[in-house]
């Protein structure tokens, strides 16, 4: 059983800064691949961002490159996902993600999911 919890969301203004962590407690995390999506009212969870726990590779939404940074810290079991320039269009709750596959960017790519985190950004 692996168990994720996102923190960090909160309500900004456009151009602000916001970083979302990602705790992962359980089991093992070394060896899989952490994303973030995000879910805005009305439309479906759209991939955002991942990072391979092996290696550190990751991955971007076009949405998103230039703006956002996912790292980790592997002794804390943490991702984190530093958003710049935020955009009102961003505004959704993000979740985080786990998934057995390097690289993964599709939901049913993902097994294990945290309950989210609201970042809402005024213009």
């Amino acid at each position: 059983q692996v168990q994720l919890v996102e923190s960090g969301g909160g309500l900004v203004q456009a151009g602000d800064s916001l970083r979302l962590s990602c705790a992962a407690s359980g089991r093992t995390f070394s060896s899989y691949t952490t994303g973030w999506f995000r879910q805005a009212p009305g439309k479906e969870r759209e991939f955002v961002a991942t990072i391979n726990w092996i290696g550190g590779s990751t991955r971007y939404a076009d949405s998103v490159k230039g703006r956002f940074t996912i790292s980790r810290d592997n002794v804390k079991k943490t991702v984190f996902l530093q958003m710049n320039s935020l955009k009102p269009e961003d505004t959704a709750v993000y979740y985080c993600a786990r998934s057995l596959k390097l690289g993964a960017t599709r939901r049913y790519e993902y097994d294990y999911w945290g309950q989210g985190t609201q970042v809402t950004v005024s213009s």
